[in-house]
């Protein structure tokens, strides 16, 4: 059967691309070291998958509003359509009118499969409506997969909990082990009906997420740990950090970039904290890397995020826009069930094809090459002015890996109207050029010719010669174009960003 796809409205951030078995931090070799029962439930997981989520898509429900930890990155906001970060909802839910998203969602959505509760506050400090809303689904909706993210401070004492509701997947945030890195982060937890500061809340904290941690894995729930990377707070901790979750029974880590802007409202935005360069992101997930499998697909998506990771269709299921909706859930599920196979089957093909072999034309001790992709559903799809991230891959004589994705801002908003309306004295196509900095090539469907022109300049090679091709022969095609030139044997050139 042909699969449907999962259109974006015109806000959403598209995503595409895939890896190699030789490269990826989530591809199925990278899980080798799981049982195959577990391995089986990650490689088809969107937020667990870099593969799977290119075919199935998530939601969340924000069904807690309550937090027990304050954060120095975080501040939870409400009524933020336009801003794409952890805490941020439109609408808070009770768990009714979560079901009753959650069932129009999935019958409108057929490849969602999984649902999980992050926020906007912690799921655990609002127990009575994050497990209700788990209880209801697992009896209406049972083909939906559950997952739960915390802070892991009121983790130990919900596991049975967790556990009895079916919730196999969970996903907790460990930003350090050290108590005094932790004073850092954490101004304070609510614990035993106090407040308690500094080191010694921190203290707490890092106790209790990894009692949590141990607890979850000696009864077989797959742990994801997320960590935010804070340059000159944790971000060489981060390393040690990586071998503890591992080896207490994580499969999976998610080393993230802080997100700091000052309009955000964050602690550490007001004090300008400055987030990790893409290169020092890339250095200490490579670094992480040695010791488990790595993430490098996260979107750090908000609390309410519906559809495939790097986009939003939140704004098509707002209640008023449900409560009119007719939703027969039987037939859904027999229509999702008939998707789900027909993706499965196009996975299974793919994971079964062989890798290729070694390109003669390659040599051994070519240097790696970044490229940016304009991608979209796992081909070069999009026009440069029109994507609003970029998907970066390195090639090498390995083979070629998904490294990360960098947001951009929409260039182009219709064929007449690229780069108008930005009165900013650096232009909005300098900015996105900028943010490619690091890249060699850029690879899209199309591309005008101001934007040609000024990425040359940055010493980036546009490439619009490889439209709808899967993204890794294209990204090889093009590696290889570049070694028989004998551009492979030279220093990378110099970059002059515009």
């Amino acid at each position: 059967m042909d699969l449907p796809v999962i259109s974006s409205n015109s806000d959403a951030e598209h995503s595409g691309g895939g890896c190699s078995s030789s490269g990826c931090g989530t591809a199925p070799d990278a899980l080798s070291h799981l049982p195959d029962h577990i391995r089986a439930k990650v490689q088809d997981h969107p937020c667990y998958s870099e593969e799977a989520h290119h075919y199935f898509a998530r939601m969340h429900v924000a069904v807690a509003p309550a937090c027990n930890i304050q954060c120095n990155y975080c501040n939870r906001k409400y009524d933020c359509s336009n801003e794409s970060r952890p805490g941020v909802v439109s609408e808070l839910l009770s768990p009714d009118q979560a079901i009753k998203k959650v069932l129009a969602v999935a019958a409108e959505i057929p490849q969602m499969t999984v649902l999980g509760i992050a926020g906007p506050g912690d799921p655990l400090a609002n127990p009575d409506r994050t497990f209700e809303t788990f209880r209801q689904l697992s009896d209406r909706a049972p083909d939906i997969k559950l997952c739960v993210s915390t802070n892991g401070l009121n983790l130990p004492q919900y596991v049975d909990e967790i556990a009895k509701h079916n919730i196999d997947h969970v996903t907790i945030t460990i930003n350090c082990i050290d108590p005094e890195v932790g004073a850092q982060i954490y101004p304070w937890i609510y614990w035993n009906n106090k407040r308690i500061r500094g080191v010694e809340g921190a203290r707490i904290l890092i106790e209790q997420q990894q009692k949590g941690l141990e607890m979850l894995t000696s009864r077989g729930i797959l742990v994801k740990v997320n960590s935010v990377m804070i340059p000159g707070v944790n971000d060489h901790h981060l390393k040690e950090v990586s071998k503890v979750v591992k080896a207490k029974g994580a499969f999976l880590h998610n080393v993230m970039p802080l997100i700091a802007e000052a309009e955000h409202g964050t602690y550490y935005g007001i004090m300008e904290q400055r987030g990790p360069t893409p290169e020092e992101l890339q250095e200490l997930q490579d670094a992480c890397a040695g010791d488990m499998a790595m993430m490098r697909h996260c979107r750090q998506c908000r609390a309410d995020a519906v559809g495939l990771l790097g986009e939003d269709r939140g704004a098509e299921f707002t209640l008023d826009k449900i409560d009119v909706m007719d939703v027969d859930y039987e037939a859904a599920m027999a229509r999702r069930k008939e998707v789900h196979d027909a993706i499965i089957d196009q996975l299974e093909a793919k994971r079964g094809k062989k890798a290729p072999a070694a390109d003669s034309d390659i040599p051994a001790d070519a240097r790696p090459v970044l490229m940016a992709v304009a991608g979209k559903n796992g081909v070069v799809a999009e026009h440069f002015g029109h994507a609003r991230e970029f998907l970066i891959y390195e090639a090498s004589p390995a083979g070629v890996r998904f490294i990360s994705h960098r947001k951009t801002e929409l260039y182009c908003g219709g064929a007449d109207t690229c780069g108008e309306g930005d009165e900013d004295p650096e232009s909005l196509l300098a900015r996105n050029i900028k943010v490619l900095e690091g890249c060699e090539v850029v690879l899209c469907s199309k591309i005008g010719y101001e934007p040609w022109g000024m990425l040359e300049a940055a010493g980036i090679a546009p490439n619009g010669e490889h439209a709808m091709e899967p993204i890794e022969d294209a990204v090889m095609a093009v590696y290889k174009e570049l070694a028989i030139a004998g551009r492979l044997s030279r220093p990378a050139p110099s970059k002059m960003v515009a």
